[in-house]
């Protein structure tokens, strides 16, 4: 049954049917048949508050599945097979079955900053892999027309190669996770491993690598995140939220000397990127006052056409935020003032949407620079359901929080309505550079993508696994190859629709149809 709430207020746990009339007791406890309407797993469904031995069987038949063990879960998802086969998972539809690409493209531009949209389609334009990145809602339309196991968690939506990194943890020390969220939502898991599996296919491709290496690599990272859900499916829900991938500690476990030089350099440079050196970089002193460095179109200060009623309306707005924030955090935010703020093009598919910094100081003068980014509906709710969150920055919040091992501890969300940044749109807050760091694959070399690509297949695994339930994912997929197999051939039919999609894009920007500006 769907989530309710009870008299407790408390949502209810999604239900299952086991099937009556199967003399194998075996059969008997794996067996888990879901209604038509609901998914194997559901994320919004709340801990049962009730003892485990309890609930093994209730007089209406049916089983609660967070309260069944490991391999009474695993099973049920091996039973999910026979419905969906995991063959399935190589199909892509055909192009008669295909809405346009670039009416998909072209739909977004609704609603952004109409002089930001020519940066939007050129930065698209730059290759097939930007192409790919920029087309998230391409991807989750044609995702919607191929066989779906069902089997539910929180997505991170856009999980393909550029989209994982590293960044300081409460701690400062450097973690490997999944980094962007703006599409996060409920949906099939597979179609994260599909956008992941996709985007590394397309990236070998880019780099000039044999079809050998490009299948080779795209088929290590299916492997790596079957391999790695394996594992964390024998964790305890507990320890899963304080597992995490150390940047320390993969660099160690690298056998190739070349690759760990890299993998160092990497992470010494992420290291240095914090607010210091976003000050240094994006601001300068005038008349005694930092302020942001203002470079149009790409940084653009509101300072000088703010009106003092305006400013009321951002100081409501920062306020807002702050609230949603725990309260050590908002203790924290109190030592500082807001100083300047600025429009900031950041991204690929991005660009257009509104995304601003702002600069704010201490008493003292030591800065905190933060990042608000206009969020809107995720590419995927036309097809996984609308959010449950009334705003699109909680929407993105709360999945990030849900994912990640560790986030920003800045990380909250607010509603502005008003004039000065674009009418009334909710945003997400978070700091600007915090230790970020991400790997340039178009430098990588064959073994180094296969590497690297492993590493992000493992940090989905386990972002999976702490929202979602490992164990019917883990017994759908199997503990052989074919899941690896049929991933790898959607994902190497799907860079040759891809390669189309660019290449239209392309045309119709060469044509005059789409406006593009490649210069920045």
């Amino acid at each position: 049954r769907r989530p309710s709430a009870g008299t407790s207020g408390i949502p209810t746990c999604t239900t299952v049917t086991i099937a009556s009339g199967v003399r194998n007791s075996r059969a008997r406890a794996c067996r888990l048949i879901a209604t038509h309407r609901t998914p194997l797993y559901d994320p919004r469904c709340s801990v049962p508050l009730r003892r485990p031995e309890a609930a093994v069987k209730r007089n209406d038949n049916s089983l609660l599945i967070h309260e069944a063990p490991r391999r009474t879960r695993r099973e049920a998802g091996a039973l999910r097979r026979a419905d969906v086969p995991i063959e399935s998972h190589a199909e892509v539809p055909s192009s008669a079955q295909r809405r346009s690409a670039l009416d998909t493209i072209v739909g977004q531009d609704d609603g952004r900053l109409p002089q930001l949209i020519p940066i939007r389609h050129g930065r698209m334009a730059a290759s097939a892999f930007a192409f790919f990145r920029g087309a998230a809602a391409v991807l989750a339309s044609d995702l919607s027309m191929v066989p779906s196991s069902n089997i539910r968690l929180q997505l991170c939506g856009d999980a393909h190669l550029s989209n994982f990194g590293a960044f300081f943890g409460p701690d400062r020390r450097l973690v490997f996770d999944l980094n962007d969220f703006d599409e996060t939502l409920p949906g099939p898991f597979e179609w994260d491993v599909k956008r992941l599996a996709a985007s590394v296919m397309i990236a070998c491709r880019h780099n000039g690598f044999i079809e050998a290496d490009c299948v080779r690599t795209t088929r290590a990272t299916v492997r790596g995140y079957r391999k790695q859900l394996a594992d964390a499916e024998q964790r305890g829900p507990l320890e899963l939220q304080y597992h995490r991938l150390e940047v320390e500690q993969l660099i160690s476990e690298l056998s190739d000397k070349r690759n760990r030089k890299l993998a160092s350099g990497n992470s010494a440079r992420a290291a240095k990127r914090n607010s210091l050196r976003a000050v240094a970089k994006l601001t300068h002193i005038v008349d005694g006052r930092r302020q942001i460095i203002d470079d149009p179109p790409l940084v653009h200060r509101l300072d000088n056409i703010l009106l003092p009623e305006q400013l009321v309306e951002l100081e409501e707005f920062f306020r807002r935020y702050v609230e949603t924030l725990p309260t050590h955090r908002r203790h924290v935010l109190r030592h500082y003032a807001v100083v300047d703020v600025a429009h900031k093009i950041v991204g690929v598919g991005s660009v257009g949407t509104r995304c601003l910094i702002i600069l704010l100081e201490s008493g003292d003068g030591e800065p905190l620079v933060l990042q608000f980014k206009e969020a809107g509906a995720s590419v995927l709710e036309p097809f996984c359901g609308a959010s449950e969150y009334e705003f699109a920055g909680e929407r993105v919040v709360q999945g990030q929080r849900m994912m990640q091992t560790m986030g920003d501890i800045f990380l909250g969300w607010s509603h502005y309505h008003g004039e000065i940044v674009g009418g009334s749109n909710d945003y997400y807050f978070r700091q600007l550079w915090d230790g970020k760091g991400s790997v340039d694959t178009s430098a990588a070399t064959p073994n180094g993508m296969k590497v690297y690509a492993r590493m992000c297949g493992a940090a989905l695994a386990f972002a999976h696994a702490r929202c979602g339930d490992a164990s019917i994912i883990r017994g759908y997929m199997g503990d052989d190859s074919t899941f690896d197999d049929a991933v790898t051939e959607f994902a190497r039919t799907y860079a040759d629709v891809n390669e189309a999609d660019f290449t239209a894009h392309a045309a119709a920007i060469a044509d005059g149809t789409i406006e593009a500006r490649f210069d920045l």
